[in-house]
């Protein structure tokens, strides 16, 4: 294990998390990764997949069974990588969900959209970081990213970027891609960065909020086409692509910022 960094992704069977692992996995440098999943049948599914596609690679990817809504998952996640690895050098809080669809098709309750975004995308990121603070404080370098997502508060003021338009006036209001829920959770997520920024600055931690851009992905089940539609321009990959640049540290002079692409996002 000389050499070779423990890499821990949590959502990663499917969209930008999946292909964050596959850019380690296809990463020059040495990496040993853990595909965060849910169930071991789609950890298990999205690894074979991984390793069909990245034939070649030489850096090694298992399955890492861990919900974050489960706080018993994630001590025995951490109690699994602790055994294996010892130490994890670069953990992605990248595991995110929306319901904001689900309200508007009275499949939840207003209230329970907000509520269940919170608790994975604000909530689970906090206790993930919490239980894996001790394997990240034993390792050398360790890094800690959070995914940004639609949340920049200046922008949106500024520019109304809103994916879905302009909203007519009149009630109910009708919103064809409504985010309002995972936008204000990953605004928070912002701020839980900053926090844990703060935290574990004198460890020499190196933390970031990472924005991957506006990409195709399956978030709210809504059709590739139906999301470039919308605005979205970037595939999952190319996000991945930015995710790998500052966990190789290729952005360390933006530590504690919201980075994307370009450079740090207006908060």
């Amino acid at each position: 294990m000389t050499g070779v960094k423990t890499v821990v992704i949590t959502g990663a069977t499917r969209g930008i998390g999946y292909e964050t692992a596959r850019a380690f996995l296809e990463s020059p440098n040495p990496y040993h990764i853990f595909l965060g999943a849910r169930s071991l049948v789609s950890g298990k599914q999205a690894v074979e997949q991984l390793r069909s596609e990245c034939s070649s690679a030489v850096n090694s990817v298992e399955v890492l069974l861990i919900d974050v809504e489960s706080d018993q998952s994630i001590e025995e996640a951490v109690e699994t990588v602790k055994t294996s690895r010892g130490i994890v050098d670069i953990l992605i809080n990248n595991a995110g969900a929306a319901f904001d669809w689900d309200a508007a098709d009275g499949k939840t309750s207003l209230r329970a959209s907000f509520t269940r975004a919170y608790d994975i995308n604000v909530s689970g990121a906090h206790v993930v970081t919490w239980h894996f603070a001790p394997l990240l404080l034993a390792a050398a370098a360790p890094r800690i990213l959070f995914l940004a997502g639609l949340s920049h508060l200046t922008l949106a003021a500024a520019q109304d970027m809103f994916p879905s338009g302009p909203v007519a006036a009149g009630w109910p209001k009708t919103v064809a891609f409504e985010t309002v829920g995972y936008r204000c959770s990953k605004t928070a997520l912002s701020m839980l960065m900053l926090d844990w920024r703060w935290k574990l600055r004198e460890d020499g931690v190196k933390v970031f909020s990472v924005s991957p851009g506006f990409c195709v992905t399956g978030l709210g089940n809504h059709g590739e086409d139906a999301m470039r539609a919308m605005g979205a321009a970037r595939t999952a990959r190319q996000g991945a692509a930015t995710i790998l640049s500052v966990a190789e540290g290729r952005r360390d002079h933006d530590i504690g910022q919201i980075i994307d692409e370009e450079g740090i996002v207006p908060w």
